[in-house]
């Protein structure tokens, strides 16, 4: 029996590194077990996972061409399909409804690109002789007091 990427099989853990876990797979050929494909959630140590003689089913990711075999324990566990997401608007942006307007403000006028933009030079350039002078007052710079 080949090793073919999909199928599933049952492997021995041979060792446990800090990147994964080495797994001999059936006819002597042994795979890897890269640590984010151990388990659903983050794995920080393997060890908590897995230990040296564990038996577990694997799924191969893939075959490379120098005969190094990538593994899969999470891929391996049969889940229920999760229900499909449901299909989004497929009308241009601008032809789409526009949410969160009431009929009260239907008459005002959204601000416009410019008025956007010099509001938000405004507040940085604000910001940043605030931090000046902050900073300026820290190092003894310009205006500071010298005592």
């Amino acid at each position: 029996m080949s090793i073919e990427v999909g199928s599933k099989l049952q492997g021995k853990v041979t060792g446990i590194t800090n990147f994964g876990a080495f797994v001999e797979l059936p006819e002597g050929s042994t795979g890897l077990v890269h640590i984010s494909e151990v388990a659903d959630n983050y794995v920080k140590d393997i060890n908590d996972h897995l230990k040296v003689g564990d038996q577990v089913e694997v799924k191969v990711l893939n075959v490379e061409k120098d005969g190094k075999i990538g593994l899969s324990i999470k891929k391996a566990i049969d889940r229920p399909e999760r229900p499909a997401r449901p299909e989004r608007d497929s009308k241009p942006y601008s032809q789409r409804p526009r949410h969160g307007r009431t009929n009260d403000n239907r008459n005002s006028r959204p601000e416009n690109f410019e008025s956007k933009m010099a509001k938000f030079l405004k507040d940085s350039e604000d910001r940043l002789s605030s931090l000046k002078r902050h900073t300026e007052s820290k190092r003894g710079g310009r205006g500071a007091r010298r005592g």
